[in-house]
């Protein structure tokens, strides 16, 4: 196993995340190249569904939006977070529907492009949520980590 970051990974999983490592260090272009490169590249999107949109809508104030993030941990490998911010920066990608936005930066992007985000209300606990992930290999029973494909 190796540590990236303070993460340990097997040699298939550093293999899988190198090409993105590598092309994070040289910045934002090199990593907009490979994502553009890849056999995904048409699926670099993030999809919303009708009830994130609706609770962004009445959540947000002004300029906020919801922003996604992939960080190293969990009981899988990955995992999410979500936060309502106001400074989008360079690297970052903005995804927009019926007035409701989600940003992601482009290092988290190659984690989750093609996936659907949703704002999900249950008895125990309400939450936004990545669903349909095409880079998740699997994830654990909450949802909030997972694995990358090989």
């Amino acid at each position: 196993m190796a540590a990236v970051r303070g993460l340990c990974l097997t040699a298939a999983a550093l293999r899988a995340v190198t090409p993105w490592l590598l092309a994070a260090s040289r910045g934002p272009r090199a990593l907009r190249e490979l994502s553009s490169s890849s056999p995904e590249a048409g699926e670099g999107q993030i999809h919303l569904t009708d009830s994130c949109v609706q609770r962004l809508l009445e959540i947000t104030e002004g300029s906020e939006f919801l922003r996604l993030e992939v960080e190293g941990g969990g009981c899988s490998g990955f995992q999410y977070k979500f936060s309502l911010d106001t400074v989008i920066n360079p690297d970052d990608r903005v995804f927009e529907q019926g007035g409701a936005r989600v940003v992601v930066d482009s290092d988290s992007l190659a984690f989750v492009k093609g996936a659907h985000v949703d704002f999900s209300q249950e008895l125990i606990r309400s939450s936004f949520q990545v669903l349909n992930n095409p880079q998740a290999q699997q994830g654990c029973s909450c949802g909030s980590s997972f694995s990358v494909k090989l």
